[in-house]
C-alpha cells in the first residue's frame, strides 16, 4: 500500500521537463565534467554525485571569489539546472554567495526516478558534497527551498542543528494541503513540512505570493507562525507561484536577510565543536528565472 500511495503522489508532486534542457558531458582535455552552454569563464563546477539509492545525480557548484556564504537551491518540480542558470548567476552576484543546486533524480541529466524519498536522498548526497569538496559548515550554510524544494530544504534543516538559516520560497505545509485543506497529517501524505518546521533551530524566512493559484498563501503564513526562530516574511504583494523574482522587492529583503545572517554570524560566533561535522548519509527517514531589468 505504502508503495501505490508514493507513486500515486509522485504523479501529482513531480513534472520534470522532458526532454531536458541541458547535457553534461567530459572534457576530452581535463575530464571534467562539462554542463552545455555554460563556460569555462563562468566559474562553475559540475558533479555527478552517488546517491543512497545508487542514482547519479547532477549538481553544479557556483563559486563567487568573496562568498559570505553558500546557497544550498532546492528548486521547484516542473524545472530542471538548464532552466536555472540565469538565475542563479543573478542571485550569486545579487548576494554575495555560492550556490549550489542539484537536479532530483529522475530530472536533467540525473538518473533514476522523482520520489520524496528521492529528493531526500539527493540533498543529502549535494550536502556531502559541500562538506568533503569545499569544506562548507552548517555555519557557512543557507538552505534555499522553492516550492516542492522546501521538502528537502526542510528535511535537511531539521536534522543540521547549526545551519546559518532557511529560505522557504513558495513552500508548501504538505503535499495533500495543496489539494486539499485537511486539517491533520495523513499517514499517506507526502513532504510533511508542517510538521518537520518545529524542528529547525535556525532563523527561517519565508516569501510568499499573495496570489499564487498554485500553493496558497496560506502555506507561507502558517509556514512562518510555526518556526522557532522567525526572521521578517515577505508577502509579496499580487506575486504568483512562479514570478517571485520579478519584483524587486524580492532581491531587497534576501540581501537584508544574507546581510542579518552575516552580522549574526559575527556577533554570535558557533560554539566550538569536540568532533568533526557529522556526515548524515546514514540517516533513516520515516520556472523562475530572471529580475527586473533595472
Amino acid at each position: 500500500m505504502g508503495n501505490v500511495t508514493s507513486n500515486v503522489a509522485a504523479k501529482f508532486a513531480f513534472f520534470p521537463p522532458d526532454p531536458a534542457t541541458y547535457g553534461v558531458t567530459n572534457d576530452e582535455e581535463t575530464g571534467k565534467l562539462v554542463f552545455s552552454g555554460v563556460s569555462p569563464d563562468m566559474n562553475m563546477e559540475v558533479h555527478q554525485l552517488t546517491t543512497k539509492s545508487g542514482n547519479k545525480v547532477v549538481a553544479t557548484f557556483w563559486r563567487h571569489p568573496f562568498a559570505r556564504f553558500t546557497l544550498l537551491y532546492s528548486h521547484g518540480n516542473a524545472a530542471d539546472l538548464g532552466q536555472m542558470v540565469e538565475l542563479f548567476i543573478e542571485l550569486r552576484a545579487h548576494l554575495r554567495v555560492n550556490i549550489m543546486s542539484y537536479d532530483y533524480s529522475g530530472y536533467g541529466a540525473s538518473t533514476g526516478k522523482p520520489s520524496e524519498l528521492n529528493t531526500y536522498y539527493d540533498i543529502e548526497a549535494v550536502y556531502n558534497c559541500l562538506r568533503s569538496d569545499y569544506g562548507i559548515k552548517q555555519e557557512e550554510l543557507i538552505l534555499y527551498g522553492q516550492s516542492v524544494g522546501s521538502g528537502p530544504t526542510l528535511h535537511m534543516a531539521s536534522r543540521l542543528k547549526r545551519l546559518r538559516g532557511v529560505v522557504l520560497h513558495s513552500a508548501i505545509l504538505s503535499g495533500i494541503r495543496v489539494l486539499y485543506p485537511v486539517k491533520v497529517t495523513l499517514w499517506f501524505d507526502i513532504f510533511k513540512n508542517i510538521d518537520k518546521i518545529r524542528h529547525v533551530n535556525s532563523k527561517v524566512l519565508v516569501i510568499h505570493g499573495t496570489k499564487d493559484d498554485i500553493v496558497d498563501l496560506s502555506h507561507g503564513k502558517r509556514l512562518w507562525e510555526l518556526a522557532k526562530e522567525k526572521y521578517d516574511p515577505l508577502w509579496v504583494k499580487g506575486g504568483g507561484h512562479c514570478n517571485l523574482e520579478t519584483y524587486p522587492e524580492y532581491i531587497k529583503h534576501l540581501r537584508k536577510f544574507i546581510n542579518a545572517m552575516e552580522k549574526l554570524s559575527l556577533t554570535n560566533p558557533p560554539p566550538k565543536q569536540l568532533t568533526n561535522e557529522p556526515s548524515i548519509a546514514g540517516t533513516k527517514h520515516n520556472r523562475c528565472l530572471r529580475f527586473r531589468k533595472r
